[in-house]
Parts: structure tokens; sequence; C-alpha cells
């Protein structure tokens, strides 16, 4: 196009010999005129600046082990929906559940609070515990054989 328009060709000759537009003629030019070459180049658009940043990754995986009853909800866990909607009342910041789950991946936040595992206890605690549990085993059977 900047040849063709060095050598005098109309822009409507220029866009039927390219195959585009009579509008798209002088952008091209314009950008050719303001910044040579790298103005030829295609760029990428910049986008929607993210709303969930990095920074909210502490805040949320706090809310997520607090759990949603520390924060006025009744339920004993979160959803991805009810993260949102508090991430809103909270820091006025309007997402969908389905931005908060790729963001929730990424950070490792889940949410639902983490419950106890066997194998992190106390080891003298789980040796009681599995006692116990096979003495109610025992009475259980001693019973439904006694009747």
């Amino acid at each position: 196009m900047v040849l063709m328009a060095h050598r005098g060709r109309r822009h409507p000759d220029i866009a039927a010999h390219t195959g585009t537009t009579p509008r798209s003629v002088p952008r091209w030019l314009n950008a050719y005129l303001d910044r040579g070459l790298d103005g030829l180049m295609p760029r990428k658009a910049k986008g929607v600046t993210p709303r969930l940043t990095a920074d909210l990754a502490p805040i949320l995986r706090q809310w997520v082990t607090d759990g949603p009853a520390k924060h006025g909800l009744g339920r004993a866990n979160w959803t991805y929906a009810e993260l949102a909607d508090h991430l809103y009342k909270a820091r006025g910041i309007r997402i969908g559940k389905s931005a908060l789950q790729p963001f929730g991946a990424k950070h490792g936040i889940l949410p639902y609070r983490p419950t106890y595992r066997l194998f992190l206890g106390d080891p003298a605690k789980q040796a009681a515990a599995r006692e116990e549990i096979a003495g109610l085993k025992k009475s259980r059977s001693q019973a439904k054989s006694s009747s």
C-alpha cells in the first residue's frame, strides 16, 4: 500500500488491488507515517485488565480457611458463587464463579476447608482412637451374637 501510494495510485485503486476496503488504506498509510515500518506490524490487542490479581490469592485462601460462618454465612463450606459474591461485597470486585475456578486452580485455592486427615495427626492419639474403634466393633458384634 505504501509503495502504491508513493507511486501516486488512488486509495480506491489500492484497496481494490490489495483486497481491502477503501477505509483501511488511509489507516495503514497513517500508521506507516506515525510509526514507520513498526506501524505496519500487527499489534496484539491489550484486552481488559484482569480483576482477579495475584495479590487477592492470600485473601481468598484465608477466607476459605476461616470458613463462611466467620464471614456471616450459615454454611460449612464455600462455593465459587458465594466466594465471588463475598468478594464483591467485601472488595467491590464483581466477577463470576467461572472466573474464580481457574484462578483458584492456578493459586491452589479450593472452595472447601481442609479437613482433618488421619495421617497428619498425633500417632499416640491415632493408636488410642484405633483401640477405641476396635473396642466398639467388638462390643457391637458381641451384642449381635447374644441376641
